[in-house]
């Protein structure tokens, strides 16, 4: 089970979803019982007849920036670049101007000194590199943010942009790839567990007396590095700002004290958890830097249940998913939805693993 080849699995292209499904709430949900290995298909809006009235639902609420941005190099030759610090990331002034850490995307590796230009008058310069990630102090004559708000575009992953129709403009997806409960600037990827809540869906499950709590992780760098060792128990995740509010820990200890259960939206959420609580299952409130690893083997301490989507093969996601649920039971639920037309990754349908 720490061998990277045994989180691999089967998958047809035409099973990766391009596009959300018309309705959030209509995109389809296999339960799985986590003890038993039982399977159950159902859509998203059943989730509160799936779920308790004493539960916690814990949700990321941060909110992705539309960091990527083409552009020209001073050759004229294209390049992308993809910001990767948000607003509690590693940036800060300089000079006036602005520094995030980014992937470039050229045609040869940037070296310092490199210079790029993009629409609305912003400019960058590559002051520094590190592995693949390079660090641009980026000039512009307006506020920062607000310009990115307005010529970014989304950080979808490879296997949309690659595949992409334009039956699906990408405007769209300014909104789509948006959590409704987005609030705190700084991700490079949506929580995609929480792509499937509309705001009435949220307001039934407070009516049937599910309390939900708020967490951030600003998804980062981490979420586009594969696994590139053969034994697992030798990744190293990439560090991620999160923050716990004093009012959700509170929540969160509360519900555990009175034997409720914990449910996390996301893997994102899930790492937050078990990064921040103590060995009899206590969560801190505060902020810091999570680089957890689950895989199978780990103890889980905070979380009870989790609403997740289907990922890649070999990925640290589904490694966690693993542990949390077995792993032949999760690659056995993974098979049971490709046969039944599942849509997998960002864009596609949702299990909860209970």
């Amino acid at each position: 089970m720490f061998s990277l080849k045994d989180y691999t699995y089967s998958l047809p292209e035409d099973r990766i979803a391009q596009k959300p499904a018309d309705r959030r709430d209509r995109s389809r949900l296999l339960v799985l019982d986590r003890r038993s290995g039982g399977l159950s298909h159902r859509i998203f809006a059943d989730l509160p007849d799936l779920l308790q009235p004493s539960d916690l639902l814990v949700v990321n609420n941060t909110r992705v920036i539309p960091g990527r941005l083409p552009g020209r190099k001073e050759t004229g030759g294209k390049v992308e670049v993809l910001i990767l610090s948000g607003g509690n990331g590693r940036s800060g002034p300089a000079d006036g101007d602005v520094v995030r850490d980014c992937l470039v995307k050229a045609s040869k590796r940037p070296r310092p000194g490199a210079r790029f230009f993009f629409d609305g008058g912003l400019s960058a310069e590559v002051i520094a590199s590190n592995d693949h990630v390079h660090t641009l102090r980026f000039t512009c004559s307006e506020d920062f943010d607000r310009l990115l708000d307005r010529i970014g575009k989304m950080p979808l992953p490879p296997y949309i942009l690659k595949s992409r129709s334009d039956e699906y403009p990408e405007r769209n997806d300014r909104a789509a790839y948006q959590t409704v409960y987005a609030e705190q600037k700084g991700a490079v990827a949506a929580p995609t567990a929480g792509l499937h809540f509309t705001p009435e869906l949220m307001d039934t499950l407070r009516e049937i007396g599910i309390t939900i709590a708020p967490i951030t992780l600003h998804v980062g760098y981490g979420t586009f590095v594969p696994v590139r060792v053969s034994d697992i128990r030798e990744h190293r995740m990439h560090a991620e700002w999160y923050s716990i509010p004093a009012e959700t820990a509170a929540r969160i200890n509360r519900a555990r004290s009175e034997g409720n259960r914990v449910i996390a939206v996301g893997t994102t959420s899930v790492r937050t958890l078990e990064y921040a609580s103590d060995d009899g299952g206590r969560v801190a409130e505060g902020s810091g830097r999570c680089d957890l690893f689950i895989y199978p083997g780990y103890r889980f301490k905070a979380v009870d249940a989790v609403i997740t989507n289907f990922h890649l093969p070999e990925s640290t996601l589904l490694m966690l998913v693993s542990a949390f649920a077995d792993r032949e039971r999760v690659l056995n639920a993974y098979r049971a939805a490709v046969e039944n037309g599942y849509r997998f990754y960002s864009y596609g349908d949702a299990m909860l693993i209970q």
